[in-house]
């Protein structure tokens, strides 16, 4: 099994920061938006160097979401930026009309996903915002692990024609991903091989899977561990390459699962490889106010809980 270790613990949204600083400097055409969140975003950078193209647009993200449609009209190329509730919940029928159904090239960048933004509390956790965003038509949904991913996915969907959801998060966390590993929008990442049980991730647990994987591999299990950054369009040709050879599978998010990654390999299981699959998720729940690793412990999103539902699924095969 190769080892990944933490290159340094780092944010997520800084990634994303970083990311839009370089396309800021590459890139004439990237215009960025932001809903009074400047600070929490990492977008400071963007706005020094390049104040012409930065948009305080304040607490109107809906006003946000339209400015941004209109902008593609003249072959710009805007990033939005707030947390993940206001980008997808509170402003759903502007993204659906505007930008789905419009088919504009806005990439809707979404800070403090899941319950990781912990002490803000349940009315600023969203836990359904990939169901949301998935089932948008022609919208590409993405949701990085580390920091280095989110900023290699910053500057991949500069490049891809078309609206894109791009999720992460606000703790610091491990960062454990090769700086120079390509970023392959629609493309899953196999980050260890196995042959008794598939371990399929995203976001901020992948890294919990591949501490799961090491014990497992302790036991005598041999989990494969594939890191989905894409959840819309879905590498499904390597998840059921996976599921062939390990016969189980075991998905892992943080997010609700209903309507989650979990659900979308469901699907595709069920009209391709039916096998038996367990769900590392919350269960039809909102969030709490709470410390991220306590909240993360309590709704089950982690190591243990992985390793768990990898035994209960090998038995079931």
């Amino acid at each position: 099994m190769k080892k990944y270790i933490n290159l340094g613990s780092k944010d997520t949204r800084s990634g994303f920061g970083a990311g839009l600083t370089e396309l800021g400097q590459k890139n004439e055409n990237v215009v960025a938006l932001c809903a009074d969140l400047i600070g929490s975003l990492k977008m400071d950078d963007f706005k020094k160097n390049h104040p012409e193209r930065f948009f305080q647009v304040g607490i109107a993200e809906a006003n946000m979401i339209g400015l941004a449609a209109g902008m593609t009209i003249g072959g710009k190329i805007p990033f939005t930026g707030t947390f993940a509730n206001f980008s997808t919940g509170r402003v759903y029928d502007q993204i659906r009309q505007s930008v789905a159904y419009s088919e504009k090239n806005v990439k809707i960048c979404a800070s403090h996903a899941g319950l990781t933004l912990g002490e803000d509390g349940a009315t600023h956790q969203i836990l359904e915002d990939i169901g949301l965003m998935k089932m948008l038509p022609g919208v590409t949904v993405i949701n990085t692990c580390d920091y280095n991913q989110t900023k290699a996915a910053t500057l991949a969907i500069a490049d891809h024609e078309g609206p894109v959801y791009l999720r992460f998060g606000r703790p610091v966390v491990p960062n454990f991903i090769p700086e120079d590993l390509p970023f392959e929008i629609g493309k899953a990442v196999v980050l260890s091989e196995g042959t008794d049980v598939t371990i399929v991730a995203t976001g901020h647990l992948v890294w919990e899977a591949l501490q799961a994987a090491e014990e497992l591999e302790k036991e005598g299990i041999s989990a494969e561990v594939i890191n989905v950054h894409t959840i819309k369009p879905l590498d499904e040709e390597t998840i059921l390459k996976s599921v062939g050879k390990t016969g189980c599978i075991v998905t892992a998010e943080e997010h609700n699962y209903l309507g989650g990654l979990g659900e979308s390999i469901s699907g595709v299981l069920a009209l391709n490889k039916p096998a038996p699959q367990e769900f590392v998720a919350v269960n039809d729940v909102f969030g709490e106010s709470g410390t991220p690793e306590a909240l993360m412990e309590k709704y089950g999103l982690n190591a243990k809980s992985i390793i768990q539902k990898a035994k209960k699924v090998q038995s079931r095969k």
